[in-house]
């Protein structure tokens, strides 16, 4: 039984688990609201996800203590603590794109998840690295588990953000728009090269893959030809959501695949533990925040923030990747994940929509346009062809006319549109226009030939002339 869990935790690593869905979701990053609350969406997904993660883990270290729970070292309640804090809002953000709800809570919500699974595994790494440290003093234990965790924050973060710039200036000097097989070849090995760079110098290889994502989505992106535009959205999210699936349909199979331990005293100190955490999170640095921001994070959409911190399939990764002694602990750890994942998704989830109808969170004019049923569907939503924000079609002069008539940047969005992104993207012009135009129409048309000619390589007039 010991050798089956063993090989099955080393089968189904954090990493691993994690690398495909983290690179697929920042390709596809909607750009405008989240670089414009980038710096609240890392207060919550990196302080915010500290902070949850030391009143889990402390609270479950110190029940334990008391003999209130099942009793953990220091270390593996910190790394139990760290692993929860991971938050997977699938459910909510299907809701919220429904419902027609606050783009800014939205964005808050979707940011937060997207940074929040990288600083999670960190945190769970960390923590996992200093079980049964030397180090005489549990000081000295802390203070370096924070060196490690932010040269493995800052470092892979550097790393990662290093290699998306390169790539967009190699894309944009390079024109390869003519050989759409070779620029996606390209995106998708400068999509991978962060992860192997930080895990070969023992770096964190999501938090590089995703501080590149966010950089390649934002620059790489718009420097390459509308048919690569198009072929790199439409496969990413085709993989994104085979992965996705598989995911989930190995969480559930878990349930009956492999031995638990359940107990449910620390199951249920473990919920309220999760849900105080969150509520520490959340509301104190929205309090704060809102001494900085123009659009304020008022009372009601910091509750259904707090709602929202649904559990998905990084956390039971992560449990699975934890080496604890005996194997009880491990189990009852993998246990009391599944049932927590399961209960937020459930409980949280299923009550995001009563919830926003209540509190009257959708925004009154899309609630008038749209009496219909909500779909959730996340297939109807993949089959539209692409966004229009992802495809680039601005001038060099178009450009500069759209910088001078927004004159409310300031910051770093101002830094972003005068300096950093003309300089790594490129400005299209007239010629590159019409040439991709005309590469889409011809395509479009040789695709059209081909479905009107049918299997037999023939047209069907008459089917054609019924049809219209």
């Amino acid at each position: 039984e010991r050798k089956k869990i063993l090989k099955y935790s080393e089968t189904y690593s954090d990493t691993e688990m994690s690398y495909l869905n983290r690179l697929i979701s920042q390709v596809l990053i909607p750009q405008g609201n989240f670089f414009q609350n980038i710096g609240s969406i890392t207060l919550f997904a990196v302080f915010g996800t500290a902070i949850s993660a030391f009143i889990v883990g402390g609270g479950i270290y110190f029940l334990g203590q008391a003999d209130v729970i099942y009793k953990m070292t220091m270390t593996d309640s910190f790394a139990f603590g760290s692993l929860i804090s991971a938050v997977d809002p699938v459910a909510t953000i299907a809701i919220f794109n429904a419902l027609n709800v606050d783009p800014v809570l939205n964005m808050l919500v979707f940011g937060e998840s997207i940074l929040n699974d990288a600083v999670s595994i960190v945190l769970t790494n960390t923590a996992e690295g200093f079980a049964g440290s030397d180090v005489s003093t549990g000081w000295e234990t802390f203070m370096q588990a924070l060196g490690y965790f932010l040269k493995m924050f800052f470092g892979s973060a550097a790393l990662g953000t290093l290699t998306g710039l390169i790539s967009a200036i190699v894309l944009k000097h390079f024109d390869l728009r003519k050989t759409p097989s070779l620029e996606f070849g390209m995106m998708i090995i400068f999509a991978y090269l962060p992860y192997g760079l930080a895990e070969g110098i023992k770096l964190s290889g999501i938090m590089a893959i995703l501080f590149s994502g966010i950089v390649m989505s934002h620059y790489t992106h718009h420097n390459l030809s509308p048919v690569t535009q198009i072929l790199m959205q439409q496969t990413l999210r085709t993989v994104a959501f085979m992965c996705e699936t598989c995911v989930f349909a190995f969480l559930g199979l878990s349930i009956f695949s492999f031995p638990h331990k359940f107990e449910l005293s620390f199951v249920i100190w473990c919920i309220v533990l999760v849900l105080v955490g969150r509520a520490v999170n959340i509301f104190p640095l929205s309090f704060l925040l809102n001494f900085f921001r123009d659009h304020k994070i008022n009372p009601k959409m910091m509750f259904v923030m707090w709602f929202s911190g649904l559990r998905g399939a990084i956390p039971y990764a992560l449990s699975l990747h934890l080496g604890l002694e005996p194997i009880e602990k491990r189990q009852l750890i993998g246990t009391t994940t599944i049932v927590i994942v399961l209960f937020t998704i459930l409980l949280l989830g299923g009550g995001t929509m009563p919830l926003i109808r209540i509190m009257d969170i959708e925004e009154s004019q899309s609630r008038r346009k749209n009496k219909k049923d909500i779909n959730l569907s996340k297939t109807e939503k993949m089959g539209n062809a692409i966004e229009s924000e992802h495809l680039s079609e601005l001038t060099e002069e178009e450009y500069e006319a759209q910088i001078f008539q927004r004159q409310d940047l300031k910051g770093f969005l101002w830094l972003d549109a005068k300096y950093l992104n003309p300089f790594f993207t490129r400005r299209l012009t007239q010629e590159d226009l019409l040439h991709g135009r005309i590469q889409m129409k011809t395509l479009t048309n040789k695709w059209y030939e081909e479905v009107r000619q049918g299997p037999s390589g023939s047209e069907d007039e008459d089917d054609e002339a019924e049809l219209l």
